[in-house]
């Protein structure tokens, strides 16, 4: 029936209308169908307990004008690190991945990856690292509105063979990272530092590799590394040896191009109460991680007392580097880490 009112020149605001459909383009009256992409396997925290009951929260809330496919494992192709330009380029909606996977290309909310300036908590890092997206790395992310930018708790190490009492233990030891700040932090201590996505730790564990890697107890569980690993050391106190930050962004376009009261509700499931609730999340999720690894014997150890301000001061040079590096660039480094430390402290204090 179209095809005989448009040979009759009837109608055509009707026709307009379809055409837009068929570009995919959102009306009021159309479903919009988003599509997610990350990296990690359904078994996950981030999938299960985060992507999933986000996007079945947004269907909801649209009334079903919204629908949201899920992809996990990098199933739409690509490795990890090309995450971040799939949604820029338009190739999938909607992206969460690890902002250091590639190197250097966004330098501010690094500082949140800096030795000892996370807290101890997700929760309270996650806060603090989306109000600094707010306040002052808004121009970092070209193409992408960040729906959610958190972090997850104060990493560990997991050894093979390796107890990490002290940081002459460290010395030689092969030892993954995910980012670039964090590798040099290892380097510091004296560690081979070894840069890799997460998916790619269960393997290099396998074949020797690595001998352990810096990771949240959360994500050992799904990638089963408390079953190649043996030995786990944790830093006591309010700071954590580091973290890394994660990036929950849709396409700026896609974005932009919703219906006022369908991007409302992408606003209402995103921000700063939403890192809270992830962060808290993660937290949790630390204490299944941990006591998976206790239940096979496993060995833990702690840095605390005079042994960790004795890691504070080899790793102070990896500040001072990135402080240099933001003034070479125009910014001003110690502003920087100075207002993501006050915030860290404030929603510690939450």
């Amino acid at each position: 029936m179209t095809f005989l009112l448009l040979r009759r020149g009837l109608l055509a605001p009707l026709a307009l209308a379809l055409s837009f459909a068929v570009l995919g383009t959102a009306t009021a009256e159309e479903e919009v169908r988003l599509r997610v992409h990350h990296f990690l396997p359904t078994t996950s925290v981030t999938h299960a307990g985060f992507i999933e009951p986000w996007a079945r929260k947004i269907e909801e809330e649209s009334g079903g004008r919204i629908a949201v496919e899920i992809f996990p494992a990098m199933q739409l192709g690509g490795k990890p690190p090309q995450l971040y330009d799939q949604a820029r380029d338009g190739v999938v909606d909607i992206v969460w991945t690890l902002t250091g996977y590639t190197a250097g290309r966004f330098p501010v909310i690094e500082v949140f990856e800096l030795p000892f300036v996370p807290a101890a908590s997700a929760e309270a890092t996650s806060q603090a690292a989306h109000t600094f997206y707010e306040r002052h790395a808004l121009e970092e992310f070209p193409g992408v509105k960040p729906l959610l930018v958190h972090v997850h708790a104060p990493g560990s190490f997991h050894m093979r063979d390796t107890d990490i009492e002290r940081m002459e233990d460290l010395r030689g030891a092969k030892v993954r990272a995910p980012t670039r700040v964090i590798n040099r932090a290892l380097e510091a201590l004296g560690a081979s530092a070894i840069g890799m996505p997460v998916p790619a730790v269960p393997e290099s564990l396998s074949r020797g590799v690595i001998d352990g890697a810096l990771l949240p107890f959360e994500v050992t569980l799904p990638l089963k590394v408390h079953e190649l690993t043996n030995s786990h050391t944790s830093i006591v106190g309010p700071r954590g040896l580091y973290t890394a930050i994660f990036l929950f962004g849709m396409n700026q376009e896609r974005y932009d191009a919703l219906p006022d009261d369908l991007r409302e509700i992408i606003d209402r499931n995103s921000g700063v109460q939403l890192a809270r609730q992830i962060g808290a999340l993660w937290d949790e999720a630390e204490i299944k991680g941990r006591q998976a690894a206790a239940d096979r014997g496993n060995r833990f150890y702690r840095i605390e007392g005079e042994e960790l301000e004795r890691w504070k001061a080899a790793t102070q040079p990896v500040i001072q580097q990135w402080i240099q590096e933001m003034e070479e660039s125009g910014r001003d480094g110690l502003a920087l880490l100075t207002a993501a430390r006050q915030l860290v402290e404030a929603y510690s204090e939450d």
